[in-house]
């Protein structure tokens, strides 16, 4: 069975390598050299600042295991992780929007630097307060990073579409490239050099401090709305007045926030944009825990390394058919995006189809099954879908949030998944894992008619500012 592994990781290499060899006038964008600097300082910073965050991934459960500390406890300090991530993500999206998101991504840098010395002390109390500042660092890289980026963007004067070429080579390269590499750096650290499970978190330090120097010295400010009339409240009703619908007279990110504003007008195309993400981003969380026990549900020894760096190109085989596809004008992103739903949708319920159909195996430990080998042709192709995923939501926002409340919004975006992903934690003993799957397959397959929604409406004109709305205006009817 180990040379399966080989036979699927070799298969992805060549066709990622056929992908980029074969591009062609259709398949690229012509730029200009002033864009083209502009994206390669982007892409140095962003791949610095994934490096940093995929070195420490593979890690952290071990790291804490090695203090010690046993499942149940190791369980609370991720959840305190997402819950931080839940509690303080909108109030530095919102000092982002207002203070600059130049310092909201030197902030990221030094949270996620402190988040990384704390893992030198064995001391619970620490190790919670590391991974509330981690919790922190992670809502900066979803959204701070991306708004400058934006905003950068247009400030510039840049095509729009340009912009679709630099999200699909950061995913390619950050999501994909660098995630792999940063897997075998940190094998290198631990296993061949035994520098110990620490040494991946120091090595994820330099690099973010390396980054930190580069946006530093090169980047300029940019805002959302810095007016100083506004207090941390104001603005997170105007973002969830932006995210409220007029057509959804319920809408969960309001509730968090004002009630009252759950009856508020504003933009559809806002409120489907962010439950979409949230139910993929909540599956693809879900599904992070789950493809272990998938694979090896008698304890079957299989290269965890290995499998890893396999969804990682399959993710890279997604970002480069994204990049093509987002160069052309035709299909639109919220066209095969249905269709990417319904495949990662379909892909998450071949646990339970094989569950049914192939007799599990009652032998502890050996190879990978043959159910297990089809499960993992199905988990590469939702990973590549994941690849797909990332620049297409990125071109998606870029064209329906605000400018005004960007970062905002987009960590109300992650308030319901940080929820989603705790109470999976919690309970991740209490349910089967073919009904954690077939959950997460349902939840796919309501993106997908969502998404079908978001492609009906995304011609109706944009919403009027944010800032220029009043919370008390009254809700249209029906």
């Amino acid at each position: 069975m180990e040379l399966f592994y080989f036979m699927v990781f070799g298969a992805l290499s060549a066709v990622v390598a056929a992908l980029e060899l074969s591009k062609n006038s259709k398949d690229r964008i012509n730029t200009s050299p002033a864009f083209n600097s502009f994206k390669n300082n982007y892409l140095v910073v962003y791949s610095l600042m994934m490096a940093g965050d995929w070195l420490q991934g593979p890690y952290v459960y071990y790291l804490y295991s090695t203090y010690g500390f046993g499942k149940g406890d190791i369980g609370q300090l991720f959840i305190a992780g997402f819950g931080s991530s839940m509690l303080f993500g909108t109030i530095v999206g919102s000092l982002a929007d207002k203070q600059g998101r130049k310092r909201a991504c030197i902030t990221y840098c030094i949270t996620y630097i402190l988040s990384c010395i704390t893992k030198h002390s064995p001391e619970y109390r620490i190790l919670m307060i590391g991974r509330v500042l981690g919790g922190i660092a992670t809502s900066l890289l979803f959204s701070a990073f991306e708004s400058w980026l934006v905003a950068e963007h247009n400030k510039r004067g840049f095509e729009q579409q340009w912009l679709s070429l630099t999200f699909s080579k950061a995913i390619f390269i950050g999501n994909g490239l660098i995630a792999i590499l940063s897997g075998l750096f940190g094998n290198l650290l631990v296993d061949s050099l035994s520098l110990g499970p620490v040494a991946p978190f120091d090595a994820a330090a330099c690099f973010l401090a390396i980054g930190m120097a580069i946006i530093f010295s090169s980047w300029t400010e940019n805002f959302g709305d810095p007016s100083e009339n506004k207090d941390l409240l104001t603005q997170f009703r105007g973002a969830a007045i932006a995210i409220a619908s007029g057509r959804v007279h319920v809408s969960f990110y309001c509730f968090l926030l004002d009630p009252l504003s759950l009856i508020c007008c504003a933009d559809e195309k806002i409120a489907l944009l962010g439950a979409i993400q949230s139910l993929f981003e909540g599956s693809m969380y879900t599904f992070v825990f789950l493809w272990t026990p998938a694979l090896s549900p008698n304890d079957e020894e299989i290269p965890h390394g290995f499998i890893f760096a396999t969804f990682m190109l399959a993710s890279m085989l997604g970002s480069s058919l994204a990049s093509r596809l987002m160069a052309r004008s035709a299909p639109r992103v919220e066209s095969y995006m249905q269709i990417v739903f319904v495949i990662s949708s379909a892909s998450l319920l071949l646990p339970i189809i094989t569950n049914f159909l192939v007799a599990p195996s009652k032998v502890k430990g050996g190879s990978i099954s043959f159910a297990g080998c089809l499960q993992l042709l199905g988990f590469c192709t939702f990973e590549a879908c994941v690849g797909i995923f990332w620049p297409s939501i990125m071109k998606m926002r870029s064209q329906y949030i605000p400018e005004e409340a960007r970062s905002t919004i987009m960590n109300f975006f992650r308030i319901p998944l940080n929820i989603f992903v705790c109470i999976v934690l919690y309970n991740v003993d209490a349910f089967p894992i073919t009904i954690m799957f077939g959950m997460c397959s349902i939840f796919l397959f309501v993106a997908s008619i969502l998404q079908r929604r978001l492609m009906a409406i995304s011609d109706k004109p944009k919403m009027e500012s944010w800032t220029a709305m009043d919370p008390e205006a009254e809700p249209l009817n029906d």
